[in-house]
């Protein structure tokens, strides 16, 4: 525009003589050039910023921020903050997020715009009523507020909601602020394996006790996803291990050879007074993100016609894209989608091109059939074409768990999965949905794949999963950990596993570097408990019958008396074929309960919540109670707020539990 300001004087300059036709080119050049100017300023492009608030003030993680019409967006973080590159011709953004009522925002000139979003009120198409499988009578009433927080009640004493009453008219029917639905009682598909708790081992005949690592957490989230919608969990849905091991602990980082330390307490038992309790810590190395090696990222997702509820695809895309706003340029990310059929919807992509990787995932729509072995065969195969020397090279695998395999066998397709992690391809696991969730699938698949599992109940839990433990849940340190825990005859009469039933070994396997075993995250931290029957005691161990050709005797050699037991550990590095050894013998010195650390009071009240969630054989003693008494001493610094959480869902269930105790005393 200066330009054409200084032009204009020339055309009265008195040695351009007037002439009628050079004053129209003179004035159509002017003109274009104008519209060039104006053109050229169209194109250009402005950032707009702020935060995303709920009604209480509080930050509100994973928002999806979109430019209105276009596929240009991108999603809060952990602050509630965000950061988007609109046109200049962009009118509106539009901010939506589960349980909230999708906001539409006029820009204008604004390059600030800070919204509240309001919880969505119960519309027609916004509620499923339906029986859980759990009584005649009973259902569950979701909502997107109840997918993402998790606050339903369902009880067939007048059928108290969140949100009011609802009233039954016939069987399978209810009404809803004057609107029927219909309750389908039998479409509860979700399937776990079955879990028999460990039970007391004869140190004189079982002195060993040999088991895989376990840093999975699926569990608890799952737990926690039940009881918020007013269930009890099924039995076989509570793994012990995975619910202590969903919390960190405060072990000291590793400075030595080996990428973890192991530390050990040991007190009494809070659920068996004449029992001891162990507690064995695992801490990984802790490495920062900017030192992590670059990661060849492919996101299989499920897009089959399962996952088209709220709490399944659209929540799965609001995870990925706190993991996508987490890559780095020299990571990189391709996606394989899955229904009828397999295909790649975004070849490797490197992580500076953030925009490209969530305008694809934003496109992904759910329908159709379940090929989920196609989809994994693809996944690798893409794997492999990017692989990179000495990085991470990793698959995550997001469904419902409810897929076909095609044409594939279950047991061929881990085969296949056991050949593609010796490459060094892993893959993790995220479980999403309710209802024909597939639990026991989707952990075999994280188990023979070197991978980890965690189930995504809400974005919180997904930003925990991508944001706050980045490093553990794609970045291995160790893989095939295994424990195995020598007893001192002299000090243990019997011993119990606190868990890790789907875990266990045979003694022989410890040396075996053709056994696979867990893998271990950078940063992670991995706890097993042990209870203990003392030495001395006179309660019998239930174990074997007196052998006929081998001393029964006890054996009254003194070993180092003062040593409880000796603690070994095998593990391979990361891309390694041949196993290291680590050996800690454990003096064992009995403290008082109350004079343990955090670490040892808390995980004893996960484990004891569990026993009783489980209604367990051996659980003595403990109430609901105990164990909100226990983790609120043990809370610690609780920085995160996972830890005040645990003693709320405690707190919730209690109620459950004393109704199921009622329902089945009628």
């Amino acid at each position: 525009m200066e330009f054409i300001a200084r032009l204009h004087p020339l055309i009265e300059m008195k040695f351009l003589k007037p002439n009628l036709h050079i004053m129209k080119t003179i004035g159509s050049f002017i003109t274009v050039l104008v519209l060039s100017f104006v053109l050229m300023a169209a194109d250009q492009s402005r950032i707009i910023s702020g935060k995303v608030i709920d009604e209480n003030g509080f930050a509100l993680i994973g928002v999806d921020v979109v430019e209105k019409g276009s596929n240009n967006g991108t999603v809060t973080d952990v602050q509630g903050e965000y950061t988007l590159n609109v046109s200049s011709g962009a009118k509106a953004l539009v901010f939506s997020f589960i349980g909230m009522e999708t906001k539409e925002v006029k820009i204008g000139t604004q390059s600030l715009i800070n919204v509240t979003m309001k919880s969505s009120e119960l519309e027609m198409d916004e509620i499923i009523v339906t029986g859980y499988g759990i009584a005649e009578e009973s259902y569950v009433a979701a909502d997107h507020t109840a997918a993402a927080q998790g606050v339903i009640v369902g009880s067939k004493s007048g059928h108290q909601t969140r949100y009011g009453r609802a009233k039954k008219l016939s069987p399978g029917v209810y009404t809803y602020n004057t609107t029927h639905y219909e309750a389908n009682q039998n479409w509860n598909t979700e399937g776990y394996a079955t879990i028999h708790e460990n039970g007391f081992k004869d140190v004189r005949h079982n002195p060993l006790s040999t088991f895989s690592i376990d840093v999975d957490k699926a569990s608890y989230s799952n737990v926690r996803r039940f009881i918020n919608m007013g269930q009890v969990p099924p039995k076989d849905a509570i793994r012990i291990e995975e619910m202590i091991n969903y919390f960190t602990y405060d072990y000291p980082e590793p400075d030595g050879e080996h990428p973890f330390t192991v530390s050990t307490e040991f007190s009494s038992c809070p659920w068996n007074s004449k029992h001891q309790l162990l507690h064995i810590g695992l801490q990984g190395k802790s490495i920062d993100k900017e030192n992590l090696p670059p990661s060849n990222i492919v996101f299989l997702v499920d897009v089959s016609g399962s996952m088209s509820s709220h709490n399944k695809l659209p929540l799965l895309k609001s995870a990925f894209r706190l993991l996508v706003k987490e890559l780095r340029p020299e990571d990189r990310v391709a996606m394989v989608v899955y229904a009828g059929a397999a295909g790649l919807v975004l070849e490797s992509t490197p992580g500076s091109q953030k925009e490209k990787i969530l305008a694809s995932l934003n496109k992904l729509q759910a329908g159709g059939s379940t090929a989920g072995g196609a989809g994994i065969k693809l996944a690798y195969k893409v794997a492999s074409e990017n692989f990179i020397e000495e990085g991470n090279n990793r698959i995550i695998l997001a469904t419902d768990g409810d897929f076909n395999i095609g044409q594939s066998s279950d047991a061929e397709m881990e085969r296949l999965i056991e050949k593609e992690r010796e490459k060094g391809v892993f893959i993790t696991v995220l479980g999403f949905g309710m209802g024909n969730y597939k639990d026991s699938k989707m952990e075999t698949i994280a188990d023979k794949g070197n991978g980890n599992y965690a189930y995504i109940d809400n974005i919180q839990e997904a930003n925990k999963v991508f944001v706050s433990e980045f490093g553990g849940t794609l970045f291995t340190i160790a893989k095939d950990v295994k424990f195995q825990i020598e007893f001192n005859p002299s000090r243990v009469k019997g011993y119990r596993l606190v868990g890790y039933e789907n875990r266990l070994l045979n003694d022989e396997d410890f040396n075996d570097d053709t056994k696979d075993a867990g893998e271990i995250g950078a940063g992670h931290t991995v706890t097993a408990m042990y209870e203990i029957i003392p030495a001395g005691s006179s309660e019998d161990v239930v174990d074997i019958d007196p052998l006929k050709y081998q001393s029964n005797r006890d054996n009254k050699k003194k070993y180092d008396s003062e040593e409880l037991m000796t603690v070994k550990l095998r593990y391979k590095k990361p891309d390694g074929l041949k196993s290291t050894l680590y050996e800690l013998p454990v003096q064992g010195r009995l403290q008082k309960f109350e004079k343990t650390s955090d670490n040892f009071r808390f995980a004893a009240s996960v484990a004891q919540f569990g026993m009783i969630l489980r209604n367990s054989e051996y659980l003595e003693q403990g109430t609901i109670a105990e164990v909100i008494q226990m983790a609120g001493q043990a809370k610690g610094a609780d920085t995160e707020g996972y830890r005040a959480e645990f003693i709320k869902l405690v707190n919730a269930s209690n109620s459950l539990l004393a109704m199921t105790k009622n329902d089945s005393e009628e």
